[in-house]
């Protein structure tokens, strides 16, 4: 065991990929740090990282700047150099399976088609790890996935994704106070109803 955590933000690096969809796990790691004032100053294992204290626990936020097909290679890097447990490490990505103002939490599962998680669970040869996967929704019609997770969000959906953003920076919050028990407990579910 480690006397740190690792929060991980999935992502695409680059000011193209910023304000897209498949960004929302960079979108919360950066609302974290907003919050509890760190920055994003180091480049460390392939990840852009901001070390620092959240909820009273020592953190290392990291966005992996592999693109993210390879988010494994620097999840697994920064795990091995910091000797964390999986028990020590949260991920936090988007679900296209999941309406766009839902948030799910949960211990270990599969990937879901998230290519990140697919990733991070291949490289640390385990999926016993918490998520937090926010919901992007369906793409309209019949609109490639892989074309509309690419899409910035645009009107309402702008304000909604905002709400969804605060909220998993609060159940990361809650994670790290409280466990994943009550995190779960506390924020799953549709971000209106929280």
């Amino acid at each position: 065991m480690s006397d740190r955590y690792l929060i991980v933000g999935l992502g695409n690096p680059g000011p193209t990929y910023a304000a897209t969809r498949h960004n929302i796990g960079f979108m919360v790691a950066e609302e974290l740090a907003r919050r509890h004032n760190l920055t994003f100053g180091k480049t460390e294992k392939k990840a852009l990282t901001a070390d620092g204290i959240i909820a009273g626990k020592r953190v290392l936020l990291a966005k992996p700047q592999t693109y993210m097909n390879e988010s494994g290679v620097s999840v697994r890097g920064l795990a091995d150099f910091y000797k964390l447990a999986l028990s020590e490490m949260i991920v936090i990505s988007d679900d296209i399976d999941l309406p766009l103002e839902t948030l799910r939490l949960r211990m270990g599962g599969g990937h879901g088609g998230q290519n990140g998680i697919r990733s991070i669970i291949s490289h640390m040869g385990s999926p016993d790890f918490a998520r937090v996967r926010c919901g992007i929704g369906r793409p309209p019609g019949k609109m490639d996935p892989a074309d509309y997770v690419l899409k910035p969000f645009g009107g309402d959906d702008q304000i909604t994704a905002r709400l969804v953003i605060e909220r998993a920076a609060d159940a990361v919050e809650t994670w790290l106070r409280e466990g994943i028990g009550l995190a779960m407990t506390r924020h799953n579910g549709n971000t209106e109803k929280i």
